[in-house]
């Protein structure tokens, strides 16, 4: 997600510096540790001084707030369209099928932003409650309910064994994603994390299939 600084000289509106704003701060974090990242850090990059950042937020931790509305906006939207199934395309397993759109739409996501794994992962460390955890908690409630009915669908369909652990296998794949988000961080850039999504993905399959 990388930035263009406008022209030094640019006079933009609010909420368009806002948005180069905030994806300056989740290319930085694409490149080095949310903890070690200043606003001086993330205003060189957008190319403005700190006092003008702080005309549009009035600290770090608001910065980081909206990095992580933004993420809850545009991933679930991501995950929410690719859960769809696109006209024309009827297919013997639609849940099963939108589960794959999802779990891929997301794992394309991590690799266009890596910046966002770094920031959720630095944040869950911190023990005490904040307003970035909340706004994590919310991402992942609605995660899950988007997960759920998929699932439940797979299961009126005939597409998983009707006992399966819905809420577990909600889990897994929450799991499976995160997993394969800390190895990209771990692997850094370049690392082919499509084609490791794309072993594992089958995996998942077999274990909430309905077996013959």
């Amino acid at each position: 997600m990388p930035v263009k600084p406008p022209p030094a000289s640019a006079r933009l509106p609010t909420e368009e510096r806002q948005a180069l704003i905030v994806a300056a701060a989740i290319t930085l974090a694409g490149r080095h540790s949310p903890a070690a990242i200043t606003t001086g850090d993330i205003a060189r990059e957008v190319g403005v001084t700190q006092g003008a950042l702080f005309k549009h937020f009035p600290s770090r931790e608001a910065i980081w707030l909206a990095v992580m509305e933004w993420v809850t906006q545009h991933l679930l939207a991501r995950l929410e369209n690719a859960a769809k199934t696109p006209t024309g395309q009827a297919t013997a397993n639609p849940a099963l099928d939108a589960l794959a759109r999802v779990f891929a739409a997301h794992i394309e996501f991590v690799r266009e932003c890596p910046g966002v794994p770094r920031l959720i992962f630095h944040d869950l460390q911190q023990p005490a409650d904040s307003p970035l955890k909340r706004q994590l908690g919310l991402l992942l409630q609605r995660y899950r309910q988007l997960l759920t009915q998929l699932l439940q669908d797979a299961v009126k369909h005939g597409e998983v064994p009707a006992n399966l652990d819905i809420a577990a296998s909600t889990t897994m794949f929450i799991g499976i994603v995160q997993g394969l988000a800390m190895q990209s961080i771990l692997n850094g850039p370049g690392a082919d994390l499509s084609a490791e999504a794309a072993r594992v993905f089958p995996l998942y399959l077999r274990s909430i299939r309905k077996t013959p």
